[in-house]
């Protein structure tokens, strides 16, 4: 059986449930139609230079047949059945370059009319983009050039673009593109008769694993996907010129030394698991020259890793990698603990330097008391020492610390500084991210302008989210603000068009105008570019941030919206409150205020806040935190998220916006988990709304979302979070959406069709869509337009009408 026939009968067995209940699609009312099919702003790309913005146009939603392509489901994978791509829509379709000093734009020509793009990438000199294009039956390596807009193809459709990336510059006129093999032969057949059952053992050693879907399942889909996954490393240079490097294998890491004269490169190998996906597979890491792929060093040998611990890391060397501001120095990260976080110890992880020739033993750079969480290399000056952040998390506090360190060759020059000591969850305390830029030879390093960093952030406030640009003086360690986002607007910094930051790239938006590129300099801004307001109808649309608490003193907020035009005076609404749960160590950042009321308001997919246009009011982000010890706060997660959500009504009645006996609520993923429960647990709603969520705790028994312990450790929590288990209480009629292929761990369709059955068992009020070809989010055309036809009609049927 060919691959083709094979994913269309693994798609066709997948689809037997819903065949027998199967209606035609739906469509919304036709206000809601315009609006889905507004087209999309191009996605901008400043170059290394700063010189040139390249602007991507994005595909608007898919028809349902690009999803219902054919597709195989291996190892974590999802792959096209018809090339070696990965499964899904197309998501570019056309480039133009705008030159920033002038705003010339430069359309990019030679692209087939229906072209379907890979994100572009940019050469280090800003010359021109690499990218590849897939056709029906395979996938070519273009470039495109930044001055006349010329694209052309280096290869016909060879490039291995399934699995991971499969481009790269190696120099800014040379490309490492990973290819099918050209003595690929075909895919391995499935035994029409089996040639024994499917067995498992354990081997006695704990391994607990996530509920990971698409696994491998037997030895046919382990040749299928060694087959499918091999390729051939190649450097091209920009006249198509072609060197191998290297044998054809499985190739998951290849990275090339700052001096472009070795290649760092991880193979998987066998045996492999039908327990965990494929980036858990056993790996020969190595270095290899660039010049011809010959071997040079052997670094590790990476065992498979089915019995990480949850939450933990494996043990040996991992997070291979190369110091970006020296020619030839590996880098990567070993557990001190065995990689177990509940195991006490007085260090968790060390980090470890071996210079070329990579003789002897590596060298220690510094060892961490917290989970190593990120490695920064600072931009290095003429007989400058390197410098680097590095970053360590402490999940216990949900901690995290950055330290500035220096060095002598391959060792520490003097004790770490210690730069940022914060809670993760503190937005009103967020220091910001180190700007970085990409050097001359395509490495990517922490900015340093005059002995200093520079800082963009959020900004999060009491009043919302102010963007700013801070200079962080490393002598000191300092910061200093160079720049805030005005109080009428909503700009957020892009990328630095000058060292200095004398001239910066930002894009600015208002509740009115959509967000668009400017240039900031001198206290002024130019405008880059003016896409136009795509949706104009929403403009009359009413969104401001409300604040409010819970009984406990517990602060929280969201975004109230109201239908354009509507006023007090026309009587209350409807209310939806839409919410995802988050876990917090405290009530002092529990109750911090996120996101902007001054973005502008652009309604996409399949939105809940589509209902506005129907008359409702949405209050959109509703606050429902978690709060208590790490170990064991879900086990007052039903009283909170009821506290909070009774909250929210009480204030949005209490600006006489809200008809406190017309509310549904909703959610997706976790938020839909949170919604039967809700609904589970309290009579605060009339009817809910969950997509893609997790019902039965019991299916995700080794931790789920913030829960640490296992079911066996924390046996009455499972049942009690579990809506599985409260089916009989849930009385309020309740429309479950899920996708009929989500790859998202521990949200299996089975979930949604249990809970829908167990309703149903019990005389609930419920009804449950499956989208065909969906996954853990909706993305056709059909889709999105259904389940907004769908929830318009059940809240309008169950909620909208008074009682």
């Amino acid at each position: 059986m060919d691959l083709v026939k094979r994913a269309l009968l693994l798609g066709a067995v997948a689809l037997l449930p819903a065949a027998r209940g199967q209606e035609p699609y739906r469509r919304p009312p036709d206000e809601v139609v315009r609006l889905v099919e507004a087209p999309l702003p191009p996605r901008g790309l400043l170059d290394p230079t700063g010189k040139v913005l390249l602007l991507v146009e994005r595909e608007g939603l898919p028809p349902i047949k690009d999803l219902a392509r054919p597709m195989l489901r291996l190892a974590g994978l999802r792959i096209d059945a018809r090339r070696p791509a990965p499964h899904g829509p197309r998501r570019y379709t056309g480039l133009r370059f705008l030159r920033v000093d002038d705003r010339r734009e430069v359309p990019v020509t030679g692209l087939p009319d229906d072209a379907d793009l890979d994100l572009p990438l940019w050469a280090p000199d800003g010359a021109r983009v690499a990218f590849t294009l897939a056709r029906e039956d395979g996938v070519e390596l273009w470039v495109a050039d930044a001055a006349t807009g010329k694209a052309r193809a280096l290869t016909g459709p060879v490039v291995m673009a399934a699995g991971r990336a499969p481009v790269q510059w190696l120099s800014s006129s040379r490309l490492l593109c990973r290819l099918v093999p050209a003595d690929r032969g075909p895919a391995p057949a499935r035994p029409e008769v089996p040639a024994g059952p499917v067995t498992r053992e354990t081997s006695g050693k704990a391994a607990p694993a996530r509920t990971y879907q698409d696994l491998l399942q037997d030895e046919h889909d382990m040749a299928l996907f060694e087959h499918l996954l091999t390729c051939q490393l190649a450097a091209f240079d920009l006249a198509g010129g072609r060197v191998d490097l290297g044998p054809p294998a499985l190739y998951t890491l290849v990275e090339p030394s700052p001096d472009g004269r070795l290649l760092l490169v991880g193979r998987t190998e066998r045996p492999f698991s039908t327990l965990v996906p494929w980036g858990a597979f056993p790996e020969r890491v190595e270095v290899r020259s660039a010049k011809d792929g010959a071997l040079v060093r052997e670094v590790a040998r990476v065992p498979l890793r089915e019995d990480v611990p949850i939450e933990g890391v494996e043990q040996g060397p991992r997070r291979f990698g190369w110091q970006e501001t020296a020619p030839d120095v590996l880098t990567w990260v070993e557990a001190l603990d065995g990689g177990d976080p509940k195991k006490a110890a007085p260090h968790r992880d060390r980090v470890m330097l071996w210079p070329a020739p990579f003789e002897g033993e590596a060298q220690e750079l510094l060892r961490l008391e917290h989970r190593f969480s990120g490695l920064s290399w600072l931009e290095r000056g003429e007989g400058e020492a390197a410098r680097a952040l590095v970053s360590e998390y402490d999940r216990d506090r949900r901690w995290s610390r950055t330290w500035l360190v220096a060095l002598d060759g391959v060792g520490l020059a003097g004790a770490p500084r210690k730069v940022w000591d914060r809670s993760i969850r503190d937005r009103y305390g967020h220091p910001g991210a180190p700007l970085t830029r990409t050097t001359p030879d395509g490495r990517e390093v922490v900015r340093v302008h005059e002995g200093a960093l520079l800082l963009s952030g959020r900004g999060s406030t009491p009043a919302g989210d102010r963007p700013f640009l801070d200079r962080l003086d490393l002598a000191t360690l300092e910061a200093t603000r160079l720049w805030r986002c005005a109080e009428d607007c909503y700009e957020d910094v892009v990328d630095l068009l000058a060292p200095d930051a004398s001239r910066v790239l930002t894009v600015r938006e208002t509740p009115t105008s959509p967000p668009n590129y400017g240039v900031r300099a001198g206290g002024e801004r130019a405008a880059l570019t003016a896409f136009a307001d795509p949706q104009p109808s929403l403009r009359g649309v009413k969104k401001e941030l409300v604040t409010y608490a819970r009984p406990d003193g517990v602060p929280l907020s969201g975004t109230l919206y109201t239908p354009a035009g509507w006023t007090p005076a026309q009587g209350r609404l409807p209310l939806l409150v839409w919410a995802y749960p988050q876990e917090f160590n405290d009530p002092a950042t529990a109750g911090q205020v996120s996101g902007s009321p001054l973005r502008f308001t652009r309604l996409w997919g399949a939105s809940h806040l589509f209902l506005v246009t129907q008359g409702w009011a949405v209050l959109d982000g509703a606050a429902m935190p978690v709060v208590g010890d790490p170990e064991t706060v879900n086990d007052t997660f039903v009283e909170q998220i009821v506290a909070a959500a009774k909250a929210a009504i009480d204030h949005v009645a209490g600006l006489g916006v809200a008809d406190p006996a017309r509310v549904a609520v909703g959610g997706h993923s976790y938020g839909a988990f949170m919604t039967a429960n809700l609904l589970a647990h309290c009579d605060l709603f009339r009817a809910g709304l969950a997509r893609s969520g997790a019902y039965n705790r019991t299916l995700t028994p080794f931790g789920f979302q913030g829960e640490r312990r296992t079911l066996w450790e924390a046996r009455d929590t499972y049942a009690r979070l579990s809506p599985f288990t409260w089916a009989d209480r849930i009385k309020a009629p309740l429309l479950l959406v899920h996708g009929e292929v989500d790859p998202n761990p521990g949200t299996f369709p089975l979930q949604s069709e249990r809970l829908f059955h167990a309703i149903q068992g019990h005389g609930g009020a419920a009804r449950l869509v499956l989208l065909p070809h969906e996954g853990h989010g909706y993305q056709a055309r059909e889709s999105v337009l259904h389940v907004l036809a769908e929830t318009i009609d059940w809240f309008d049927r169950h909620v909208k009408a008074p009682r």
